[in-house]
């Protein structure tokens, strides 16, 4: 079943990971695709494979927000997933005492500045036929701190109350335009990589990294890409400013045996 048959979707962030993931769901749900990443190798690759189109977009540059507006005057659904971590070039410092506003705000740049924008340009290419999706990448860490990597936290926290917003907003135009957001826990992605090694040990490490998960393993990007489908489709035209969370339970609570 092609339950996306005929809708047009914007994918940011999607040459690798969780949204590459998403991308090649949708496209299998019989959509029209169009990856969207500042990676022009990464995304052109990936569009010609599964039969998309590229249009090569830093989501927080509002130009080109305005360029793919041009291009893509019209839509049905949009995934905003384009995010960073802040340690894409090594080790930084992201807690609240030692951070640096350069730092703290690149994060937010790209996360953040980056949904909004999304949300955004969605309105304007959704309205006139008065409904479409916005689908909003968030985190598990929007739901709790992290000591470690405050700007990211406080991005992801950011977008899930923005996604609420936006949600209520559109309801109250009277537009059938929903916002939802997805939290994924430990997803298997590239960002992993660094941390998991390859040779001795790796299985070790990812038993570890997953071990106060309640269902003890990574999840896979597939695993976010089917939420995603669901809210994309016809299937959730009743489910707007909503939370799921994609985190093998993790915050349900603990999955051990009270003592």
């Amino acid at each position: 079943m092609q339950r996306l048959s005929g809708k047009t979707c914007v994918i940011t962030g999607a040459a690798r990971g969780i949204g590459s993931a998403i991308a090649r769901r949708f496209r299998a749900e019989g959509a029209d695709v169009i990856v969207t990443d500042r990676d022009e190798a990464g995304g052109s690759a990936l569009a010609a494979e599964i039969g998309a189109s590229f249009i090569r977009l830093d989501v927080g540059e509002e130009g080109d927000w305005l360029r793919l507006a041009a291009l893509v005057p019209r839509l049905d659904v949009m995934v905003n997933n384009a995010g960073v971590t802040g340690f894409e070039d090594g080790p930084v410092r992201h807690d609240p005492e030692h951070a640096r506003l350069e730092d703290w705000r690149a994060v937010h740049r790209v996360n953040l500045d980056g949904t909004f924008l999304g949300c955004r340009y969605a309105i304007g290419a959704m309205k006139a036929a008065g409904s479409g999706s916005i689908i909003n990448i968030s985190s598990r860490s929007g739901m709790v701190g992290i000591p470690a990597a405050a700007a990211y936290a406080a991005s992801k926290a950011a977008i899930r109350n923005h996604t609420k917003t936006v949600a209520l907003y559109c309801a109250e135009q009277g537009w059938k335009i929903r916002c939802n957001s997805i939290h994924p826990g430990a997803i298997l992605t590239p960002m992993w990589e660094p941390m998991l090694g390859d040779g001795p040990g790796r299985e070790a490490r990812m038993a570890a990294l997953v071990a106060d998960t309640p269902l003890r393993r990574f999840g896979m990007p597939e695993e976010v890409a089917a939420v995603a489908a669901m809210l994309a489709s016809d299937e959730a035209t009743y489910v707007t400013g909503a939370e799921l969370h994609v985190d093998g339970g993790l915050l349900a609570g603990s999955a051990a045996t009270p003592g």
